[in-house]
C-alpha cells in the first residue's frame, strides 16, 4: 500500500472516528466476492486483520471458483472503508481484478460477534 493510500485511509478513518459519538449508530451489512490473484496470496489472512481493525464484523473464504467471498457488517463509515480496502488494497501480493458486492442493507443488530475465516 502506498503512503497516499494510507494517508487517506488514515484521514477517513480519524474522521469517521470523531463523528461516532454524535452521530446515531446504523449498521449496514453487505456480502463481496473479490476476483483476481487472491487464492495463496494470504488475502484472507490480511482481510480478516483489516477487517479487526476497523471493528467491522462478518467472514471472509475461499471459493472453488478461485476468487474470495464473505460478508461484512459494522457501522456504515467503517463498511464503506472496508469495501474501499477489499476492492483497491487487498494483501500485499494480491491483484485485484474485479470487487461484486451484493445484498447491501441496513440491519438493526450485528449477526456476528468477531470477523472468521472460513474454510
Amino acid at each position: 500500500m502506498n503512503s497516499a493510500v494510507k494517508a487517506a485511509l488514515c484521514f477517513s478513518f480519524l474522521l469517521i472516528m470523531s463523528n461516532v459519538e454524535t452521530t446515531a449508530a446504523r449498521f449496514k451489512s453487505i456480502d463481496y466476492e473479490i476476483s483476481g490473484r487472491v487464492q495463496g496470496v494470504c488475502f484472507r489472512m490480511y482481510t480478516e486483520d483489516q477487517a479487526r481493525k476497523l471493528g467491522v464484523v462478518g467472514w471472509v473464504r475461499n471459493t472453488r471458483r478461485g476468487t474470495v467471498d464473505g460478508q461484512v457488517q459494522g457501522k456504515e463509515e467503517l463498511v464503506e472503508l472496508m469495501k474501499h480496502w477489499l476492492s483497491k488494497v487487498g494483501s500485499p501480493s494480491s491483484r485485484i481484478h474485479q470487487a461484486k458486492f451484493s445484498n447491501e442493507k441496513e440491519i438493526s443488530k450485528l449477526d456476528f460477534s468477531n470477523f472468521t475465516t472460513r474454510y
